[in-house]
């Protein structure tokens, strides 16, 4: 349940709006005053709050709740029409805030960062809760191993003190997650790393322990997967010139690539010959190699997946376009034959954390499309796709030459 603190009705209603478009539940609280006791009667897991208020300011009341060990680790947004100047924001990081953003805001950015945050926040929960697990399952092995039990205890401290540092780390990088998120990476790495050494050399003979090391090991691994793909998606906010370039070079890169997994799965791919055309390289691999990889992942149980790529050129920037030899657009098709989805979902794929499939069977953060279809956008292109169940699955790319 998210929280939205605004004096003003006519602020709060659109806010509730978006957040509900996202199927993210909002109550909401007039005054400073009115947030407090809803906030000691409600478990929110995040905030978002106006600056300037009658009574207790929003800073006064952010101040207040991170003087509280119930209340100090929910995220709190500062939204702001008035209140611009670097004072203020700094102030408001200062007071406890997350990150503060100042109005005109723009509505898939804020569901972007309100996600995240959420993510952030429940993964926090997460790893609390399987920490006060196996610390409970220590204390069971310390009365039945004595020799065991100083080892355990000396590895179980190190596990809490690299989780405090992760926790730290969270509520300060969370105000900064699209400038500094590589810097989760480290501390994941070493929360992996400590807890497969504590499942691998103590854990062994306690079945239920094991389970808990995994989940945590589970739980990191996913959280940099996370963070990888919110670096690529926040990247594609910032300028980046475009030079003329080969799009069968791209190809023959994306191939490379994925060679391993090519030739694991016995994949057969068949590519049309490519135009020169101007964009970035980097971002047009990267919506390659996630089709393709796609293509792979989700190709079906004991059949060979086979792969078609093939360009066009085309008169105008139109799906149903006409060819033509002098066009100033080429359309590419990457076509699959694997397991295919509901045509009724193509709006949600290109959405970001949206997977049509169970993510136990198949591994992804649901950003992937999301990324490939703002890079495609942002080179004056259009994305769509075909597909139907257990048949395959077409996506459709239109980009400009020139």
């Amino acid at each position: 349940m998210i929280l939205i603190v605004d004096d003003k009705k006519e602020n709060i209603l659109p806010l509730k709006k978006i957040l509900e478009l996202h199927s993210l539940s909002a109550d909401s609280a007039e005054s400073g005053e009115e947030a407090l006791k809803k906030i000691l009667k409600v478990n929110y897991s995040l905030i978002i709050m106006d600056v300037q208020m009658p009574g207790m300011d929003g800073f006064e009341v952010v101040e207040t709740l991170a003087g509280s060990n119930r209340t100090k680790d929910i995220p709190v947004i500062f939204l702001s029409a008035v209140n611009k100047q670097k004072k203020f924001i700094s102030r408001g990081y200062e007071s406890g805030g997350v990150d503060y953003i100042t109005k005109p805001v723009d509505s898939d950015l804020l569901i972007l960062k309100v996600k995240t945050f959420l993510k952030l926040f429940e993964q926090q929960k997460e790893l609390k809760n399987i920490r006060d697990i196996l610390s409970k399952e220590v204390e069971i092995r310390k009365e039945a191993e004595e020799n065991l039990e100083r080892k355990v205890a000396e590895r179980t401290r190190e596990l809490l003190e690299k989780n405090q540092e992760l926790e730290f780390s969270n509520h300060e990088l969370q105000q900064f997650t699209w400038v500094v998120s590589h810097d989760l990476k480290e501390p994941l790495r070493k929360i992996e790393i400590f807890t497969k050494i504590i499942k691998d050399k103590y854990l062994k003979e306690d079945d239920k322990a094991v389970d808990y090391a995994n989940r945590t090991i589970g739980s990191a691994e996913r959280m940099g997967k996370l963070i990888n793909d919110l670096m690529d998606y926040s990247r594609l906010s910032s300028v980046v010139l475009p030079e003329k370039m080969e799009l069968s070079e791209i190809f023959q890169e994306v191939l490379s690539d994925l060679e391993y997994v090519i030739d694991e799965k016995k994949a057969t791919l068949k590519l049309d010959s490519f135009p020169s055309l101007k964009g970035v390289p980097s971002q047009l691999r990267q919506v390659f190699q996630n089709l393709i990889g796609n293509a792979l992942k989700f190709s079906k149980k004991d059949v060979a997946p086979i792969i078609e790529i093939s360009c066009e050129r085309i008169s105008t920037k139109e799906f149903n376009s006409a060819l033509s030899a002098e066009g100033k657009f080429c359309k590419i098709v990457v076509k699959d034959n694997g397991i295919g989805f509901d045509v009724k979902y193509l709006d949600k794929i290109f959405v970001i954390f949206q997977s049509l499939n169970d993510r136990s069977a198949y591994e992804g953060t649901g950003i992937g499309l999301a990324i490939a279809k703002k890079i495609i956008e942002k080179h004056n292109g259009l994305i769509t796709a075909k597909s139907e169940l257990e048949i395959g699955s077409s996506f459709i790319i239109i980009l400009p030459l020139y």
